[in-house]
């Protein structure tokens, strides 16, 4: 097997990340590189918890694990390296507070799903109180009228239809 210098390894791996990242096949033809190696080499970056995104130009498509590990590395920084940080990795700052807040309330996930869900309960069963409430009314209404067109053909039977 055919090794490869630790400064050249590293100088591809830079390439697989940032704004102007390449996609593993490019990188293959332009280095001479296997795809195979190159892709390994990716998943033992990964492995050490380095930020290394699938080729996809919208950060949004990033896998959970890369998103994680950007909010680790940003997770002491100041706002000013945060800024710095996003824009090597062409990122915007709201992502990267996006996804903190995602991994904040991962572990909250379940609690927050039962509230969801027991305020929708509620708005359903007012929904449906205020939509019987309606039904009772129109109904009543209905009875109503034909108790009157009852009383009418009942009357006019009695007295005769009205003269015009």
């Amino acid at each position: 097997m055919k090794g490869y210098p630790k400064q050249r390894k590293e100088a591809i791996l830079a390439k697989m990340t940032g704004p102007d990242r390449k996609s593993i096949p490019a990188l293959a033809v332009e280095e001479g590189i296997s795809e195979a190696t190159l892709y390994n080499w990716r998943n033992e970056a990964r492995g050490k918890g380095e930020l290394m995104p699938d080729f996809d130009d919208a950060p949004e498509g990033w896998s959970s694990q890369d998103k994680f590990n950007a909010v680790l590395e940003t997770a002491a920084l100041s706002e000013h390296e945060i800024s710095e940080y996003c824009r090597s990795k062409g990122l915007y700052v709201e992502q990267l507070q996006r996804w903190r807040e995602a991994c904040e309330q991962a572990n909250d996930w379940d609690r927050s799903q039962k509230l969801q869900l027991a305020k929708k309960s509620r708005e359903d069963k007012q929904r449906i109180d205020s939509l019987q409430r309606e039904l009772r009314r129109k109904e009543s209404a209905l009875a109503e009228t034909a108790a009157i067109l009852a009383l009418r053909k009942k009357a006019e039977a009695i007295w005769g239809e009205e003269e015009k």
